[in-house]
């Protein structure tokens, strides 16, 4: 069903009526978010600082951009290089009223968030989410022995301290109409990026913005693995004999239809509300071809799977520049 906010979202895009009705609560907005922004700054001397250094993996526009498997491709990294990180998210969408929370690969999405089951699940590293993400971070050093944290999204969670700042980009939509909330996909002006330590780029084409250190991020799938016995992998080109479902909850679902279409795939699109929770029937068509969903997904549709269900797994690759300089500056660091 297109509901009013679904109309919004899409009008971030477009030119439309909405834009302009709403433009002067964004103006305020703006205003609001630089208040505060210079609140923070302004006194960020005057806080405690934590005994490790931290990494911001955030995003300055509302909706999907490609957080989740960078951080997983970070925490990898940050492993081979000898570091014990630990991962702290917000923990959207769940529903738990205690906190701080560990997260295991088999917790549940829906007490504490789809994105941090999905990280703790493929990273097997230290996972809590709470609100308060200075309170997660001083509590993964005290029980994890942890020497890096890594935040994912937290990027406007000001009282977190911070050593490098990841700004993810979407780039093929980039950042729609330019505009703050509500009129626009922006949670902070677009100045904001020319403060953080990398942009990163998830896919699109769009050439990089050398002025902003903007690195390219290449997003890539090749094979399907199945939920109920993820010992049991297909490439995805032996689906392209019949029609599949596709389902996807996330922030651009049109993003993750295209790439199963570059496979030669021919889909039957499903699109949900980002972080949707799923039931049973969600995933019921009256058939039995193969049903194919982002792995986001797929740690909330576990406990239902059938053999026709297959999840698909993201890999990330960057130019090795872009490692090179991040563990510089992490070296250069207060803590390095």
């Amino acid at each position: 069903m297109n509901t009013f906010k679904q109309k919004l979202a899409a009008s971030w895009y477009t030119k439309h009526i909405l834009t302009y009705l709403l433009w002067p609560l964004s103006v305020v907005f703006c205003l609001l978010v630089s208040i505060r922004r210079y609140y923070y700054v302004a006194t960020a001397g005057k806080r405690q600082p934590l005994s490790v250094p931290v990494i911001i993996v955030g995003n300055i526009t509302v909706g999907g951009t490609g957080k989740t498997p960078l951080v997983i491709w970070l925490i990898e990294q940050l492993k081979q290089r000898g570091y014990i990180p630990g991962i702290i998210s917000r923990g959207y969408g769940g529903s738990s009223s205690e906190w701080p929370m560990d997260v295991v690969p088999n917790s549940n999405p829906e007490d504490v968030g789809d994105e941090p089951v999905l990280i703790a699940s493929s990273t097997q590293s230290p996972m809590i989410v709470d609100p308060d993400r200075l309170r997660a971070a001083n509590y993964l050093i005290e029980k994890h022995a942890c020497n890096v944290i890594v935040s994912d999204d937290g990027l406007q969670h000001y009282r977190l301290p911070r050593d490098i700042e990841i700004a993810v980009v979407d780039g093929e939509r980039r950042f729609g109409n330019g505009y703050c909330l509500p009129a626009g996909p922006l949670r902070e002006p677009q100045k904001r990026l020319a403060e953080v330590d990398f942009v990163v780029s998830n896919s699109g084409n769009s050439k990089p913005n050398p002025n902003l250190n903007e690195v390219a991020m290449r997003i890539y799938i090749a094979e399907a693995v199945n939920l109920q016995d993820p010992s049991v992998r297909r490439a995805l080109t032996s689906f392209d004999e019949e029609p599949v479902h596709a389902i996807a909850g996330i922030g651009h679902p049109a993003r993750f239809f295209s790439m199963l279409q570059a496979y030669g795939l021919r889909l039957h699109e499903h699109a949900f509300a980002d972080h949707q929770v799923y039931r049973s029937g969600d995933l019921e068509f009256n058939d039995k071809i193969p049903v194919l969903m982002t792995e986001k997904d797929a740690v909330k549709c576990r406990r239902f799977a059938q053999t026709h269900h297959w999840y698909v797994p993201l890999e990330v690759a960057f130019e090795p520049i872009f490692s090179e300089q991040l563990f510089n500056l992490l070296g250069k660091s207060r803590h390095g």
